[in-house]
């Protein structure tokens, strides 16, 4: 490496690409999803909930395009949820105390899985109601 690539890296903060470091963000992801489900009971609804999908996916023999969106509105539920759970738990860290601003975020956070989850449930239903 140059004294320019040196300085570079050092200016920008900025590591070399490395595998490992790439291989180590997966650890940190999946430690995250082992600690969500260790503490948030949403979670597990949500998991119930994915494995019945599953199920009936495979049951009714859902074309490609119905599992296509099937799975997207599923991950965009569990997206949400995990994004939910990440700013209540930033906004329970910024303060233990009740305040109308902290409130709001948590209740449009909230807001956000409950349109994810409405959103799949109707897609559920646009899916699964003809083949039952």
């Amino acid at each position: 490496m140059s004294n320019y690539d040196n300085l570079n890296q050092a200016k920008s903060g900025r590591r070399r690409f490395s595998v490992k470091d790439r291989l180590k963000s997966f650890e940190y992801a999946i430690d995250g999803i082992k600690i969500f489900f260790r503490n948030e009971h949403n979670g597990w609804i949500h998991l119930a909930a994915t494995i019945i999908v599953i199920v009936l996916a495979f049951a009714c023999e859902v074309s490609a395009n119905e599992a296509i969106a099937l799975g997207f509105t599923t991950g965009f539920v569990w997206t949400a949820e995990l994004f939910n759970t990440a700013i209540e738990k930033m906004m329970d860290f910024i303060s233990a105390e009740r305040k109308p601003q902290i409130k709001f975020i948590k209740d449009i956070s909230a807001a956000a899985v409950l349109v994810a989850a409405v959103s799949a449930f109707l897609t559920g239903c646009i899916v699964f109601i003809p083949k039952l």
